[in-house]
């Protein structure tokens, strides 16, 4: 009868070993996108499952529980085993160290490679008990997750920045799936991979020096303006104050040709960003509004340079041809 225990014990060990290594690389692997669209059709479990990755703290204090339960189970049944079996402390300690290598094939290795090929199935499948699981070491979990949240403050690495890594990865996933599948040229998997790439850069990398592009004063002749840009090459035009430096704003070409006028008397604004902007953002805003050209200012309001438009767009079409 005690054989059997310590046999019982030993399997829920291994069991409860492989469920949790897999659990732990499904849950990294899995599609976000898959979980929202299950969510909204009303499956409680992939609710369950989405709000772990929206906290991941609390899925990996969960996991680690889990794994530390599993570790403790299976080592106690076999140290029971060596202590009934062959009556030495000799094999309590030599038992484990035997062990260890087929344990980790089989209780690591395999489980992680299984939900490595198919996560979001077996993930589904395993929600319901690591949900339960989850509930009942929740005050444990909690704990452990406020104390990892503690620890990422100190170290500067927040939980939104943990969030991000993984929408990341999850995108990439589907970009890869979606070419595989036939759904996305490679130009345009290699146009999000150099959006990846560049997306998180602030914009300071991106800006020229103010000197670089062509100026003109308020107020100067259409003609003298339109041979400034030709001899330049430039397709845009800063303009300034009669008498100072100050920035008042820019002329393209193409209004230049439009122009009733023979003397400049409208101008475009000049969009201003901080210098700490994101790529991404920057380029979202001047598509937006529609502007080739934005000047990127300190918190003074004291101009740094220029940020074209084709030196956001470059380094994307860069990547995908």
């Amino acid at each position: 009868m005690i054989v059997v225990g310590i046999l019982l014990l030993f399997l829920v060990g291994v069991s409860l070993s492989a469920f949790f290594s897999g659990s732990e690389t499904g849950f990294y692997r899995a599609t976000r996108v898959r979980m929202v669209l299950d969510g909204r059709s009303g499956d409680p479990v992939s609710r369950g499952l989405l709000w772990l990755t929206n906290h991941p703290a609390v899925f990996v204090a969960t996991t680690l529980i889990g794994n530390n339960v599993a570790n403790y189970l299976t080592a106690a049944a076999i140290v029971l085993a060596a202590e009934r079996l062959l009556h030495s402390h000799w094999a309590e300690v030599l038992g484990p160290t035997v062990l260890s290598p087929l344990l980790f094939v089989y209780c690591e290795l395999l489980p992680k490679r299984l939900f490595y090929q198919a996560p979001n199935r077996l993930l589904r499948a395993a929600g319901p008990v690591f949900l339960v699981f989850g509930l009942v070491v929740l005050p444990i979990s909690a704990v452990l997750a406020w104390l990892a949240r503690g620890l990422g403050w100190l170290l500067g690495e927040s939980p939104v920045q943990v969030r991000m890594s993984l929408a990341r990865a999850e995108l990439k996933q589907v970009l890869e799936e979606g070419e595989e599948a036939g759904i996305l040229r490679p130009a345009q998997h290699r146009l999000a991979q150099g959006l990846f790439a560049v997306a998180s850069e602030p914009i300071q990398r991106f800006m020229q020096p103010v000197a670089r592009t062509p100026s003109v004063r308020e107020g100067a002749g259409k003609a003298d303006v339109m041979r400034l840009i030709r001899r330049h090459k430039s397709p845009v035009v800063l303009v300034t104050e009669k008498k100072g430096r100050r920035l008042l704003g820019y002329l393209r070409m193409v209004d230049l040709h439009l122009a009733e006028h023979d003397r400049i008397e409208t101008l475009r604004p000049l969009m201003r960003l901080p210098p700490a902007m994101s790529h991404i953002e920057a380029l979202t805003q001047l598509q937006a509004a529609n502007e080739p050209l934005a000047i990127v200012v300190d918190a003074h309001d004291k101009p740094l340079g220029l940020l074209h438009e084709h030196e956001l767009t470059e380094p994307l079409l860069r990547r995908a041809t």
